[in-house]
């Protein structure tokens, strides 16, 4: 009955659900144009415009889908390499908001670059139904819109809005995603509660149902009021007191006071004596049955087994029990209350001395009937005062004073957990949390960072059995079924599993329960279980359910499980990772992936967890399109978000986006987040660090704008091999620097180095082919411009030109899919693929690889830099042209410069230069620096500045940098610097320190030479006076 209108439910709306996902996908039989750029390249980078219309037309191409098996054997690719990632399932309750992108960057990345090496790569998208987070989402828009509560509607109509909600909402996560350039296989698109992933779930549970792996046990549980559904121990956070604190609970006006012990008396019945205890939770003494001793105390020896008075319940047996494993003598009084159905130990005391189980909490967290008439129906926070009052008016309470603890609290509400007895579904993790912890020491399974590994092993070599029930209507309802049998199951008890069956469906468990009890079917009554399965239940049988488990023959089950790599934070290590890999064995005896890869937690910039409440978040869409400060606001307060959360958001949003956020597009913001990859565990996004990146963007099509001047449309390029031995040194060494580039990238990917192969790329087109090779050709370029005949070295370095961008742009796509992708079908000629998606990504090539010319070129731009630092700090502008002498002391260096002086002049935009041996004379008018010991340059300056002018100004420089080395070695100097100061701090201290240390030194150098020119006019002045006096 149930489940049968459940499964209509979930199957009629799954429908509508794929109609959303299918918004953002195009099928390969829909034709879709190629991006026309028959038109002249734009003069700068447009995001917007770069972005559109790829991502539609690599869909339409099917470069994201892989071969299945039948088409590698018809094309001959039988050994063509499979390669599967999973994507973390989204939870479908909205957005992705930036903290997200980064699994996007990296699993997108890695995809591209399998895709372009070779391999059948599939990347299985899908999105997670998230029992708590979505129930609660639309539970808040209910109220907040129709002012109506779950349960006002009732369960049927309850999940029938869920659905409607993700019909509205569902699609804007798919287009992130698409926004994102994520080269997913849309065709493979799942839902957590789909039919197929339904199924899944339903074998697995009968499976580890019938094999005992999952159990029935009415014990404690961790109950959040606010959600009114019990949670795992992972989802239980602690928040550490160290004196009285008054902290916000839901459903409460005003803070609660936690952090205290009070001190209460029980009375000993038929006694004039009271027995002392004391509690942090006062409410619970409503559900005592017992105070216990230790056996050896000698001042409570003589009263154990007697019996107490309650004072509110004079009727309950309550006695004094002996426990050595509950009771510590020295703490305390050396006497402990006992509440067996509020405390996981006094729980575990009860069951030993077979104490009464007094439950006094309601679902809602409100004293029930069992606490007594006085307190029935009151908040337990508010019942805890009153208990107090009432204590005291008997004369009981001995005191109250403040006390360290540690508070249980809900890690989504923010609650205080409630420990509440419970009966529910429990799988047993002992023996496959062993062969999880197994395979990682048996290298089985690769855990990247390796410093996880011991977190893995502490937490899987202690795991407690996994509560998966929960008391939820969104979510997979628990496929087990209470039995009532006339004349066998009168009165069906639920905390008595040998009263359940379970069934894959209705008719099954009906057959189960008649085989089971030996009765005919009609006998059977059967009702299944209300609660639903913990979402990660589900989740944690994605590796293999999202490819087709428990049909066997499903062809994705056979070539794309086991994935080869997982992807994720490293804070649901524990909620997903382990789980995955523990269901995985137990049910398919195969490992789910190879490879976890965990990735950074991205804060916002003031390292604060990225929290729609908080106001932090921001959405990944608002960067790459851009977002002005009041369509920031706006959107919040469109959310569901209470009134106090928007107001807190809006002072966030105006704080950090007073002027919006600018249109940076996905390549800047995807570039920007894979390069925070190299820092720590947790990342602080800067947003003007992706504006950076933006720039970055247009540098590169200027790049690309540039050569096209130069490289005609028709352009064939000519073989490396063939025209090598007539390059030039630069172009030799252009070559060499894109080749260290190339293996850089490929041994980082093989590493998972991710922010490291950023730098590298980054380096290579900004200061490696922009910022010298470009600049060191354009004077051979010119000359076409200059209408001159074009010679074999301007066709030369087309060559280069021409293969450097190829190549690189290559290099670049996984980062930067869009950009590459236009500048790529923009170049001249020929294409070697017909998308940058599916072209061969660059390999090493050993002829290439020229390390002395690297040290030559690093030798000349050492040169160049000192040229272009001493006219910068002397303000010499380009144009006055000031010429250079180059002093060598070491015969080697000079030959490897002589021959490069018109380029250093090029690079640094000077004029004429000259290399000379050590002499004496020669140098006046300039300012000289050392370069390296055996290397100095003297720059003639006279004629270019105002000497006595920038002596004042050197002078003033030099007063402000000594002052800040003051402060700084001040900072420096502070009492146990070493041990307070973080060491990030402490490092770029120190390198604050030699920085401004070196800049004082060469301005006192510089002030030298400049006093010494002034003195020589200051007499050739004096000398003229004289001649004219004469």
């Amino acid at each position: 009955g149930v489940l049968d209108l459940m499964q209509k439910l979930l199957s009629r709306h799954f429908i509508n659900y794929s109609r959303i996902l299918t918004g953002f996908m195009v099928e390969s039989s829909q034709a879709v144009p190629k991006k026309d750029l028959s038109k002249e390249i734009p003069k700068s980078y447009d995001p917007k415009e770069v972005e559109s219309k790829w991502y539609d037309w690599w869909v339409s191409q099917g470069y994201f889908k892989p071969l299945s098996a039948a088409e590698k054997k018809e094309q001959g690719k039988e050994d063509m390499k499979n390669y599967t990632i999973l994507i973390p399932p989204p939870n479908v309750t909205g957005a992705l908001h930036v903290g997200h992108v980064l699994f996007v960057a990296v699993q997108d990345c890695m995809i591209r670059w399998k895709r372009m090496k070779g391999f059948n790569t599939v990347w299985i998208p899908g999105t997670d139904h998230a029992g708590i987070a979505t129930q609660s989402v639309v539970e808040r828009e209910l109220m907040k819109k129709e002012k109506l509560r779950r349960e006002d509607l009732g369960r049927e109509e309850f999940v029938k809005k869920v659905w409607q909600w993700r019909e509205q909402k569902g699609g804007h996560i798919l287009n992130q995603l698409h926004q994102l350039g994520a080269s997913v296989d849309w065709g493979r698109t799942f839902f957590t509660m789909d039919d197929d992933r339904a199924k899944a779930v339903a074998e697995s549970f009968c499976i580890m149902f019938e094999r005992g792996h999952i159990y029935r046990k009415h014990r404690l549980v961790n109950w959040c009021c606010a959600l009114q559904t019990a949670i795992s121990d992972i989802e239980v956070d602690y928040v550490e007191l160290d004196k009285p604190t008054d902290l916000f609970v839901p459903g409460y006006e005003k803070k609660i006071e936690f952090g205290t012990l009070t001190h209460f008396l029980y009375k000993i019945k038929g006694e004039e004596t009271t027995i002392e205890v004391a509690t942090t939770r006062l409410e619970t003494m409503l559900g005592d049955t017992a105070v216990a001793v230790h056996p050896e105390d000698e001042r409570y020896k003589h009263l154990i087994g007697k019996e107490l008075i309650h004072p509110f319940h004079p009727d309950r047996k309550m006695v004094i029990v002996a426990d050595s494993e509950l009771v510590d003598m020295k703490f305390g009084t050396g006497a402990v209350k006992i509440t067996p159905a509020h405390d996981p130990n006094d729980y575990n005391c009860g069951v030993k001395h077979n104490l009464e189980f007094i439950n006094i909490l309601d679902e809602n967290g409100n004293i029930n009937v069992n606490g007594g008439e006085t307190f029935k129906g009151m908040k337990r926070f508010d019942a805890r005062k009153l208990v107090y009052k009432e204590l005291d008016k008997l004369g009981l309470i001995k005191g109250k004073k403040p006390h360290k603890m540690s508070i249980a609290t809900c890690s989504r509400t923010k609650d205080i957990i409630e420990p509440i007895l419970k009966p529910q579904w429990y799988v047993d993790c002992k023996e496959m949390a062993a062969r999880a912890v197994k395979v990682v020491k048996d290298k089985e399974l690769v855990i990247i960072p390796e410093n996880f590994e011991d977190t893995w092993f502490s937490w899987l070599e202690n795991i407690k059995d996994w509560c998966i029930s929960r008391q939820l209507w969104w979510g997979h309802r628990i496929p087990a079924y209470l039995c009532k049998i006339p004349g066998k199951i009168d009165e069906p008890d639920t905390r008595n599993q040998e009263h359940w069956v379970c069934g894959k469906t209705y008719e099954e468990a009906l057959e189960k329960a008649a085989t089971k009890f030996g009765v005919e079917k009609e006998k059977i009554e059967l009702s299944q279980d209300e609660d639903v399965l913990d979402t990660w239940y589900s989740s944690g049988l994605l590796p293999f359910s999202a490819c087709g488990w428990p049909n066997k023959e499903h062809p994705d089950y056979d070539q794309f499980f086991p994935s080869d790599l997982l992807e994720t934070g490293h804070d649901i290590l524990f909620f997903w990772v382990a789980r995955m890999v523990m269901m995985t064995l137990y049910l398919t005896d195969k490992l789910p992936f190879k490879t976890v890869y965990l990735h950074n937690i991205i804060k916002d910039s003031n390292g604060q967890k990225m929290s729609k409440a908080k106001g932090n978040v921001v959405d990944p869409l608002d960067i790459i399109k851009g977002c002005s400060l009041e369509k920031l606001i706006e959107k919040m307060k469109e959310s569901n978000l209470s009134e106090k959360e928007i107001k807190k958001g809006e002072l966030v949003k105006k704080k950090e986006f007073p002027d919006g956020i600018m249109e940076c597009g996905s390549d800047a913001l995807r570039f920007s987040i894979l390069s925070y990859l190299s820092q720590g565990r947790s990342i602080n996004l800067d947003i003007k660090r992706i504006i950076g990146y933006r720039l970055f963007c247009n540098k590169l099509w200027n790049a690309l704008k540039f050569g096209l001047l130069y490289i005609p449309q028709d352009f064939k390029p000519k073989k490396l091999s063939e025209i090598y031995d007539k390059l030039s040194m630069t172009d030799k060494w252009i070559l060499s620097r894109l080749n260290v580039a190339i293996k850089h990238v490929n041994d980082c990917f093989e590493a998972f180095r991710l922010g490291e192969i950023i730098q590298g790329v980054y380096d290579f087109w900004l200061y490696e082919y922009c910022d010298i090779y470009l600049e060191a050709i354009k004077p051979i370029l010119y000359t076409i411009s200059e209408g001159k005949e074009e010679t074999e070295e301007v066709n030369l370095v087309r060559n280069v030109i021409f293969y450097c961008l190829r190549e690189g742009l290559k290099l670049t796509h996984p980062f930067m899919p869009f950009l590459t992708e236009e500048l790529y079908q923009r170049m001249p000629g020929e294409k070697d693929s017909e998308s940058i998606t599916i072209a061969k990504y660059p390999e090493f090539t050993k002829e290439l690889q020229k390390d002395e010319l690297s040290q030559q070129m690093d030798l000349i731009m050492q040169v160049v830099k000192a040229i272009r630092s001493m006219m910068a700090t002397l303000n010499i502008l380009p144009k006055f042209n000031p010429e250079a002498i180059i002093v060598a002391k070491d015969e080697s260096q000079k030959q490897q410069i002589a021959p490069y002086l018109e380029l250093i002049s090029t690079l640094a935009k000077c004029g004429k230069i000259e290399i000379s041996e050590p002499k004496e004379e020669g140098f006046e008018d300039t300012v000289m620096q050392i370069v390296s010991p055996s290397l100095e340059l003297f720059l003639k300056v006279k004629g270019s500045i105002d000497i006595d002018l920038e002596m004042k100004r050197q002078t003033k420089k030099l007063g402000q940098l000594e002052k800040a080395l003051t402060g700084i070695q001040k900072k420096m100097s502070v009492a146990n610097y070493e041990t307070k100061v973080p060491e990030d701090i402490r490092k770029a201290n120190q390198e604050k320190k030699e920085q401004t240390e070196e800049e004082i030194k060469t301005i006192k150098k510089c002030l030298q030479d400049l006093q010494k020119i002034s003195k020589q006019i200051n007499l050739l002045e004096k000398l003229c006076r004289n001649l004219n006096d004469q």
